[in-house]
């Protein structure tokens, strides 16, 4: 399933699936090989980066996201360890493994959720409602707090613990943690994890515009921005079409 879904993904952010199929009654994805790092090492170890950079990624994410949105389809397991920061700067959505499909109707179910999963679920999630859109959106303002803080916000020893925390807490303000994040930046990851969805933003779309926003008031640049970073020696544009063709 995850491969019927994220196969007709085709976004500089999500990870490209080329085939699937099952070989001697073994299940495997044929998909792009990626450089870099997972975004969850880099929180671990707390590696240093730039306010401007790590709004960078985000907005790669929100990207992403919108795009599979717009194609109806939801991830539903957004977490760092999901996101891969390749070695020339990209980002990359991975796992599409528990995605749901809005317009086909499936008695597939997840199970066994781990403490690193609970800590980016939903509440509607975790009330066993419906999931859309903004449930993906909830996942993207935790992942953002913890990347912005290098902690989580809701926090626990136990899966209960951060369950009741998700549903009835309010989390430590993110400017009091890392006071070198702009308002703004905080806001929006703020309204994001609104517990009631009807308070996060409408669509993927919305929160992206706002944090590109944010970002060309840091940087006076154009959000567009170029995921190349800068090196001694000129290198060719990326070009998804030739990586496609190779």
């Amino acid at each position: 399933r995850e491969a019927e879904l994220a196969g007709n993904l085709h976004h500089r952010n999500i990870t490209t699936i080329f085939d699937f199929g099952v070989e001697n009654g073994i299940p495997y994805i044929v998909q792009e090989f990626l450089s870099g790092e997972d975004l969850d090492k880099k929180i671990k170890r707390g590696e240093p980066m730039p306010i401007y950079r790590k709004a960078e990624v985000l907005i790669a994410i929100a990207e992403g996201l919108e795009y599979a949105h717009n194609a109806s389809i939801i991830h539903r397991d957004i977490k760092p360890a999901n996101i891969r920061l390749l070695e020339n700067g990209s980002v990359k959505i991975m796992d599409f493994g528990i995605a749901k499909s809005l317009e086909h109707v499936n008695n597939l179910t997840q199970t066994g959720i781990t403490l690193g999963t609970s800590a980016y679920l939903a509440p509607e999630q975790i009330r066993g409602e419906a999931v859309d859109r903004r449930t993906d959106i909830f996942a993207l303002g935790i992942l953002s707090y913890e990347l912005l803080t290098y902690r989580k916000p809701f926090r626990g020893e136990h899966l209960s613990t951060v369950l009741y925390k998700i549903l009835n807490e309010t989390p430590e303000p993110i400017t009091q943690i890392a006071p070198d994040v702009p308002p703004d930046l905080a806001a929006i990851v703020e309204r994001a994890m609104e517990k009631d969805r009807n308070n996060r933003y409408p669509s993927m779309e919305h929160m992206r515009s706002d944090l590109e926003a944010v970002y060309r008031e840091m940087t006076g640049r154009s959000a567009r921005m170029q995921v190349q970073p800068p090196t001694h020696e000129p290198q060719a544009p990326l070009d998804p079409e030739a990586t496609l063709r190779t």
